[in-house]
């Protein structure tokens, strides 16, 4: 898959990027509230491990899975990228360096395949330092999308 020039290349202006971002979030949104529990656990866990919801088990979370906003997910995505919420996520999109802020969800779907996984960002920029690409903070790991 081709890595979409506009973002590469930060030609996109911050609020489509910011649509991005809001397109995502529907479709986590989405997957979180599914009946597949292979679609929604994924999404769960990543609200748990942002401390979107606090209290509350896995297993709860699931079987109330319907109580999950759209907000809920931003405010994931916005924490997962080092903002305390949406709106400061929102801002910051909107700003200087979009294409440095989109979560890894976006970025994914535009740099394909191998994606490498190491865990943690440090050995993540070793590898990026000598076989090239780009990394990202995922979490407690790290990926390198390759360069093409």
């Amino acid at each position: 898959m081709q890595i979409d020039p506009s973002i590469e290349n930060n030609d996109l202006p911050g609020r489509q990027v910011a649509g991005l971002v809001l397109r995502e979030a529907k479709k986590l949104h989405r997957a979180a509230t599914s009946d597949s529990l292979a679609n929604s656990l994924p999404v769960l866990r990543r609200l748990l491990s942002t401390q979107v919801f606090h209290g509350i088990s896995l297993p709860e979370l699931s079987r109330r899975r319907g109580d999950v906003q759209r907000k809920h997910v931003l405010r994931a995505l916005a924490i997962e990228a080092g903002f305390p919420g949406w709106k400061e996520y929102r801002d910051a999109l909107v700003g200087k360096e979009p294409k440095a802020l989109l979560p890894f969800d976006v970025l994914r779907s535009r740099f394909g395949y191998p994606n490498l996984w190491f865990s943690s960002p440090e050995e993540a920029e070793s590898h990026a330092a000598e076989h090239g690409g780009r990394t990202m903070q995922v979490g407690q790991q790290a990926v390198v999308f390759p360069e093409r």
